[in-house]
């Protein structure tokens, strides 16, 4: 079998249940199976061993069954930026970067100094704004397999970072920062129970926000002050039908969209 003979294969396998993105995923796998390092032609005679069709026709089979892409390879990239992902850690996804990107723009415009990166999770927003800025940053979990996960992930981009576990902002107590960056919890309890299938496999702890979905920016609302500067930022990313209920919350916020053009992060000035 030739690699172009593989990757027909996996789509072939991965069609009837993911659809149109079905041959840039079996590109991907195939990709990972051989341990190319780069983008593999759809063309290529690159001769492939047994081994090798058994471990992308596994990975495909994870696939099909609903398993995330992501963590089937174990890796997604960020910002530019390669991150490691594993279970039991909410995948980087690229409607974040809108809020990676603002802060940077923030950091710039203003001077600041320091930023913390709240429920990091792999790191990937904190350690974004640490490659692109000055910063001081600061990640922050209350999930060990999170705070694991980010030291990799640190390490991996030689991000320059302090990462601190705990809920919320019990781990850095007494700190104050010019940023704060937020990606919380906030499905609602029906969100929960209407997950798509491949959604299920990601820890519920980083996706439900209360039956309501906005317990985490109540507690952000009440707690945050402390641990703001005069004229710092407060950025919290939202869903997509939340951006009034979260805006309303704070004395002076506004909204920021994706390139999609859905309400995607709430700009607090004033909690």
């Amino acid at each position: 079998m030739t690699a172009d003979e593989l990757i027909r294969s996996l789509r072939e396998r991965l069609a009837p249940t993911i659809g149109e993105s079905a041959h840039f995923e079996a590109r991907l796998l195939a990709e990972a199976a051989l341990h190319t390092g780069e983008r593999l032609s759809p063309f290529s005679k690159r001769s492939v061993t047994e081994a090798e069709r058994t471990f992308a026709e596994t990975m495909a089979e994870r696939r099909r069954r609903g398993e995330p892409l992501q963590y089937i390879l174990g890796e997604w990239e960020f910002m530019g930026l390669p991150f490691t992902v594993r279970p039991g850690v909410l995948i980087p996804r690229a409607d974040t970067e809108i809020l990676a990107e603002y802060a940077i723009e923030l950091a710039q415009k203003h001077g600041y100094q320091s930023a913390l990166d709240l429920c990091c999770g792999t790191g990937c927003i904190g350690i974004s704004i640490c490659c692109n800025t000055h910063l001081a940053v600061t990640l922050s979990d209350i999930s060990p397999d999170c705070i694991r996960l980010a030291r990799e992930n640190a390490e991996r981009n030689r991000a320059d970072v302090s990462i601190v576990q705990g809920d919320l902002f019990a781990a850095v107590a007494g700190e104050r920062f010019d940023l704060i960056c937020c990606n919380p919890p906030y499905l609602t309890g029906e969100d929960m129970r209407e997950l798509q299938r491949e959604v299920t496999f990601e820890p519920a702890l980083a996706l439900y926000g209360g039956e309501d979905g906005l317990a985490f920016y109540r507690r952000i609302r009440e707690e945050a002050g402390a641990f703001l500067n005069p004229n710092g930022r407060l950025l919290l990313e939202i869903g997509a039908s939340q951006a009034d209920d979260v805006r309303r919350l704070f004395r002076t916020a506004h909204v920021l969209n994706d390139y999609a053009g859905r309400p995607r992060v709430v700009v607090v000035e004033e909690i």
